[in-house]
């Protein structure tokens, strides 16, 4: 079977929610008029699977959900405050507003995966080719569809809900969805996708499967705490033949990209002619004018590159000794910083600044600045890598069906799937069958299991954690950095949401604006 390749070319008709021509194109076609064959409805869900790579590996997805919490932070320039790089500082800070581009940009992708699938999924039922061939179509734009609906619901809470293709701007000006319908449309999405689905067949193609769907299901009901819901979909998950790799780093090695505990990924793909790579270390790295002793590669990170998504020692410390995942997931860059506070590293051939951090201390006049270790992968040109960007695994699997259990006070059938993450990480099996006890265990398993995957402000949102565990986080970063502002990490119920964007609130009146902002 071919790997998933992703059209360079954006189609005219799969426009976004918020730009309309009143005049029909003449030169472009509508979609009833494309729609015909097989292939025409697989290039469009191509173009569906390249728009998701906005909503989870752009920058927008790691700010809102790394940087926004207790697991990374940036690196510090006085001197820059380009609009880009405050904005996305001022999402750490807690300080971000209606008007940034960092938080626009999830939104902005979602609605055009969203309106690439409608288009999809308006048109398959009058299509002429085999029924298996359009339950597949069907279920993987379904699966889109919930899967940003899902991105979108729990960032910035009630949202329009959009079922059709957008073909006039009275369909446009839409209010807010509540939050339930939006829910009830995504759990129906993403049933009918496991339906359609096919089970995963080794090795994968990197398109959605039965797998994919059943997971993304799950996941809803765990966040709206229906976990008697979620439990038969994630055993059934446990079914379908994945497997933990045997070495944690093996599961984000692009060399074994869409691997056996691969669920779903975003593609990326630094080998075509025109490459579609992905460059997520070097926005990880230091601000350096020369990212070789790093990366490999001579690029100047310093412009509105390098400098972000820095592992806090809070998330440092947390790792117990002995875990194999500190050291696949956390590298440090050896060097000093200069007067402009760019990053010189200490060697600077390829690779030498990169050291292990376990055990890890600084020689007299360096320092040892973290980054990101497990997106770190050998490449032929600066930034164009082939890492792929994971959404689902099977460790996550484990993890959240331990949490169902839990949650249903059958804590002691939680401990064997807990147990299968902890032992490839080289740790002893928890025996804890308290259930206060063993969810705060669970929650720090997934903390440091699922580090830079962009789940941590999600779950403190949705375990009622991120309140009280950020204003705790922001004193004592506050006391550790002097230039935070003395208004940042004001921590309160209106900063669980992120702002409606404000050039969508001009464009559809009907927005109203989430308190807080």
């Amino acid at each position: 079977m071919k790997k998933i390749l992703i059209p360079v070319f954006i189609f005219l008709f799969f426009c976004s929610c918020d730009k309309f021509l009143v005049e029909n194109p003449r030169t472009s076609l509508s979609t009833s008029e494309f729609f015909k064959t097989e292939s025409d409805f697989n290039l469009a869900v191509n173009g569906a699977y390249a728009a998701l790579r906005g909503m989870y590996g752009s920058r927008s997805a790691w700010t809102m959900g790394e940087m926004r919490s207790d697991n990374t932070h940036y690196d510090y320039k006085p001197s820059d405050a380009a609009l880009a790089i405050t904005q996305r500082n001022d999402v750490a800070n807690f300080m971000n507003d209606q008007f940034s581009a960092q938080t626009s940009d999830k939104w902005n992708t979602a609605y055009v995966t969203i309106s690439r699938a409608n288009a999809i999924i308006d048109q398959i039922a009058a299509a002429k080719f085999s029924d298996s061939s359009k339950n597949a179509i069907e279920g993987q734009a379904k699966f889109m569809r919930a899967l940003s609906y899902f991105e979108l619901v729990r960032f910035y809470g009630d949202v329009p809900l959009y079922l059709h293709v957008v073909n006039s701007t009275a369909d446009v000006t839409k209010a807010r969805t509540s939050k339930q319908e939006v829910y009830d449309q995504i759990i129906a999405d993403a049933r009918d996708a496991s339906d359609k689905l096919r089970v995963p067949v080794f090795p994968q193609t990197g398109r959605a499967t039965k797998g994919s769907a059943l997971t993304l299901l799950a996941d809803v009901y765990i966040t709206l705490k229906r976990f008697a819901d979620a439990e038969p979909l994630l055993k059934q998950v446990t079914q379908l033949n994945y497997q933990l790799m045997p070495n944690y780093a093996d599961a984000f090695d692009p060399a074994k990209k869409i691997n056996i505990e691969s669920i779903f990924e975003i593609q990326y793909n630094a080998s075509l002619a025109v490459p579609q790579a992905s460059e997520f270390i070097y926005n990880f790295i230091p601000r350096m004018s020369n990212s070789t002793g790093i990366t490999g590669l001579n690029q100047n990170t310093i412009t509105d590159l390098g400098g972000f998504n820095t592992p806090t020692q809070d998330l440092i410390s947390t790792y117990e000794a002995g875990d194999k995942r500190l050291d696949a997931s956390i590298a440090i860059a050896e060097g000093s910083f200069n007067a402009s506070n760019d990053f010189v590293p200490s060697v600077n051939t390829a690779g030498g600044a990169v050291k292990s951090i376990v055990g890890y201390t600084a020689p007299a006049g360096k320092v040892g600045r973290p980054f990101p270790r497990k997106y770190l992968h050998t490449h032929t040109q600066p930034r164009q890598t082939n890492d792929n960007w994971p959404v689902y695994r099977y460790a996550e699997v484990l993890l959240m069906l331990a949490e169902c259990l839990n949650e249903l006070n059958r804590s002691a059938e939680a401990l064997p799937y807990l147990k299968q993450v902890r032992e490839r990480a080289g740790l002893a099996a928890s025996s804890e069958t308290n259930q206060v006890a063993l969810r705060a265990i669970i929650l720090h398993e997934r903390r440091v299991e699922l580090a830079f995957e962009n789940k941590r402000w999600l779950d403190l949102v949705r375990t009622g954690n991120a309140v009280s565990v950020m204003k705790a986080y922001g004193i004592a970063i506050k006391a550790l950095y002097t230039y935070l502002p003395a208004n940042s990490y004001n921590v309160d119920e209106n900063s669980l949401l992120f702002p409606i964007p404000y050039a969508e609130m001009q464009l559809n009146p009907l927005l109203t604006q989430n308190k807080g902002y």
